[in-house]
C-alpha cells in the first residue's frame, strides 16, 4: 500500500506543471495515457535492446508477422521497436514532440491501439505548442518514475487513485466509483467458494467476464487469486468498457499480463454487446449506481419488445434514472446452460434494486423473475463508506442457476455491516469488529476496509475470511439468515368500498352491481407466507388474510381481483432489526448528574 501512494503521490505531482496551461479537470487527459505510456516502457526496458537487434531480421515479414515474432523477442504480448525509450527521449529535447511521436508509433499494433483511445497525439501538439511549452517537463518529470516494480495489483491502485482523483476535480457523480480491492477479494472468494474442489484440477480452464469493466480490477483479482490458488488453472477473462480512459487502461493491463487484449470491448453494453455469442463461467461487476439509461432507451426497449426472453430484458426494464437491474439482466443473458455447468454471478447494487418498484413494476417483475427460477442464491450487505467516491449503503448479490440441493429454493442473507460492533466501539468498549476497520486514512469516502487477514490475535475469523465462512457454512446465526424464495413474495390487492348516497344507501350501476368509492380505495401487500403459532413459515392464501385482517375493520370492503398483482421485494435490514429498549429513567438521570459534576470541576479548575 506504501509503494502504491508513493508512486501516485509522484505522478500527481506532474499536474503541477500543467496548472495554467490545463483546466484541473482535464489533467487526467495527460497523466493517464503519459502513466500507461511509462508502465509500458518499463515493463519492456529488459527485452528492448534484443528486439532491437532483431529488427533487421524481420524486415521482409509482414506487420503482422513482425508483430508476433518481435513479441516473442520482447517475451510480452507486446513491444516497442522504436529507438527511443523514456531515457533516449529526454537526451534529446529539441525534438521531443516528433521524438515522441516515433516511441508511440514504435508499439506493436495492440498497444498502439490503446493510446489512440486517450486521443494523446492532441495532448503532444498542445503541450508542445510554444504558448505552453512544457512537454519535455512533463516526459522528463515521468522518466523519473520508476514504474517496473509495481505488480498488477498496485498499477491498479495508482490508476484508480488518480481516476478518483481527477473525478473529484470535475466534481463527477457519486456513480463513477471503483472497486476497492477488498471488496473484489471477497466477492471472489464467495464465487469461487462452492467450485473449490472442480478448481484444483490441474490444468483447468474456466472464464470470466465483465460488463462494466473499468480499468479491469475485478478481472485481474480473480485471475490473480485462482492463480493462488491453483498455478496449473486458467481463467481467460472477458470484459467491455464505455470510457475510453478506463478502457485503455484496462486493455493495457490485460497486455502486459499475458491475457487476450481482443476479449476486452470497447463501447456501451446495452446498446452494442461486443461479446455477443459468448457465455461465460463466472461474472463479476460493479455497475455505476443508479446508472441512468435514457440515451440507449430506444434499443433497449426494442429488445425488450421484440425478442422478450430470447433477448437480455424479456423479465422487465427498471426506471428510467436506475439501470442496475439492467445489468443483471444482460448478465443472466450470458449464464451457461445448467447441463453445461451452469454459472456464477456476483454483483455490487446500492440498496434500489431489493425494493424499489412496487408490485408490477419493472423492478418487480425482474426480482421476481430471478427468485422464481430460483437463480439469487445470496445477499451480502457490506459496510457502508467502503468506495472511493460515496459513502452510501452496497450489497453484493449472488446469482448461481446450478444451486446444490442445499441451496435450493432458499436465499441466504449476510449482514456484514458490523452495526453492532460500530455501536459498541463508539462508546469507548474494545469489541472486536469483525467485519472491517478504519483506514489509516481516508480516500475520498472512503474510510473504512475490510481486513483481508483471516483472524485475529484472538484466533476468531474476520474480514474476508470471516464473511466467506459465514456464506460456505449455510447456518443460521445472528449474521445470517436462510429463507425460502417464497417469503419475498407477496400479493398487491386493491380494497374497494361501497359508493353511497347522501342517504347512506349503495350507489349501483346498471345489473345493480355496487359502484366503489374511488376516494375510499386503498391497497393492501398479502406475503405469500405467514408465521403460524409455532412460528414457522407457512402458506397463507388472500381470501384468508382478507377476512383476518381487513373485514373485522371494514365489513362491507371486497377485493376487485382484476387489479391484484404480484410482487417481490427484500427488506433487507428488517430481516435483522432488533428491537432495542428504552433507556430507564435511573439510567438517564444518573448520566446528567455525571455530566454536570464534570461540567463543575472543569468550572472549578478554570476559576482556580
Amino acid at each position: 500500500m506504501t509503494l502504491f501512494s508513493t508512486k501516485a503521490n509522484l505522478i500527481w505531482e506532474v499536474a503541477d506543471l500543467l496548472r495554467g496551461d490545463y483546466k484541473q479537470s482535464d489533467y487526467g487527459k495527460v497523466i493517464l495515457p503519459m502513466t500507461v505510456l511509462r508502465r509500458l516502457d518499463c515493463v519492456l526496458a529488459p527485452t528492448k535492446q534484443k528486439v532491437l537487434d532483431y529488427l533487421p531480421k524481420v524486415e521482409k515479414l509482414s506487420d503482422s508477422a513482425k508483430d508476433l515474432t518481435l513479441n516473442k523477442i520482447a517475451g510480452a504480448n507486446f513491444h516497442n521497436r522504436s529507438q527511443f525509450d523514456f531515457e533516449k527521449l529526454i537526451a534529446d529535447p529539441n525534438h521531443i514532440a516528433a521524438n515522441l511521436r516515433n516511441h508511440i508509433n514504435g508499439y506493436s499494433a495492440s498497444a498502439r491501439e490503446i493510446i489512440e483511445y486517450f486521443n494523446f497525439d492532441d495532448q503532444i501538439e498542445r503541450m508542445d505548442d510554444p504558448k505552453a511549452d512544457i512537454l519535455f517537463q512533463v516526459v522528463k518529470k515521468f522518466a523519473e518514475i520508476d514504474l517496473s516494480d509495481m505488480d498488477t495489483m498496485q498499477m491498479g491502485y495508482v490508476f484508480e487513485d488518480l481516476i478518483r482523483r481527477f473525478a473529484e476535480q470535475s466534481n463527477e457523480t457519486a456513480g463513477e466509483h471503483f472497486t476497492p480491492r477488498e471488496v473484489i477479494k471477497l466477492m471472489v472468494n464467495v464465487l469461487f467458494n462452492a467450485d473449490n474442489e472442480a478448481l484444483t484440477q490441474a490444468g483447468i480452464v474456466k472464464t470470466l467476464y465483465d460488463p462494466a469493466c473499468g480499468t479491469g480490477g475485478m478481472l485481474s483479482i480473480a485471475e490473480q487469486h485462482l492463480n493462488e490458488f491453483n498455478p496449473d488453472a486458467k481463467l481467460q477473462v472477458f470484459g467491455q468498457e464505455i470510457n475510453p480512459e478506463s478502457y485503455a487502461i484496462c486493455k493495457s493491463d490485460m497486455l502486459i499480463k499475458g491475457q487476450n487484449p481482443t476479449n476486452i470491448k470497447f463501447g456501451n453494453t446495452f446498446t452494442i454487446d461486443g461479446l455477443r455469442q459468448e457465455k461465460f463461467d463466472y461474472m463479476l461487476s460493479n455497475p455505476p449506481f443508479g446508472v441512468d439509461w435514457k440515451k440507449a432507451s430506444k434499443l433497449i426497449k426494442e429488445e425488450h419488445q421484440n425478442l422478450a426472453y430470447a433477448g437480455r430484458f424479456g423479465a422487465g426494464l427498471p426506471r428510467i434514472n436506475d439501470g442496475s437491474l439492467l445489468f443483471l439482466q444482460h448478465m443472466i443473458a450470458k449464464m451457461k446452460a445448467p447441463e453445461d455447468g451452469g454459472s456464477r454471478i456476483g454483483i455490487v447494487f446500492n440498496g434500489s434494486p431489493l425494493f424499489t418498484g412496487q408490485a408490477g413494476s419493472g423492478e418487480s417483475n425482474i426480482r421476481q423473475w430471478i427468485i422464481e427460477n430460483d437463480w439469487l442464491e445470496a445477499i451480502i450487505a457490506l459496510p457502508d463508506q467502503l468506495f472511493y467516491n460515496t459513502g452510501i449503503s452496497t450489497y453484493i448479490w449472488i446469482v448461481n442457476n446450478h444451486k446444490n440441493e442445499q441451496r435450493q429454493g432458499k436465499i441466504q442473507l449476510i449482514n456484514a455491516t458490523g452495526s453492532k460492533d460500530e455501536e459498541l466501539m463508539s462508546k469507548g468498549e474494545r469489541e472486536f469488529n469483525r467485519f472491517w476497520e478504519k483506514m489509516p486514512r481516508s480516500l475520498g469516502n472512503k474510510r473504512k476496509q475490510i481486513p483481508d487477514a483471516s483472524h485475529n490475535n484472538g484466533g476468531e475469523a474476520k474480514g474476508i475470511g470471516f464473511i466467506t465462512k459465514l456464506y460456505g457454512d449455510f447456518e443460521e446465526n445472528e449474521f445470517v439468515k436462510i429463507l425460502p424464495n417464497a417469503y419475498f413474495g407477496y400479493w398487491r390487492i386493491t380494497v374497494e368500498q361501497p359508493l353511497k348516497d347522501e342517504q347512506g344507501n349503495h350507489v349501483t350501476a346498471k345489473g345493480g352491481k355496487i359502484k366503489p368509492d374511488a376516494s375510499l380505495r386503498d391497497y393492501e401487500n398479502i406475503p405469500f407466507l405467514q408465521k403460524n403459532k409455532d412460528g414457522l413459515l407457512v402458506p397463507q392464501s388472500i381470501e384468508d388474510y382478507f377476512e383476518r385482517e381487513v373485514k373485522p375493520h371494514l365489513p362491507e370492503a371486497w377485493i376487485d381481483d382484476k387489479k391484484t398483482k404480484t410482487g417481490y421485494e427484500i427488506n433487507f435490514t428488517t430481516y435483522f432489526y432488533e428491537f432495542k429498549p428504552l433507556r430507564s429513567l435511573a439510567e438517564i438521570k444518573a448520566d446528567i448528574l455525571a455530566l454536570e459534576k464534570s461540567s463543575l470541576e472543569l468550572e472549578q479548575k478554570v476559576l482556580d
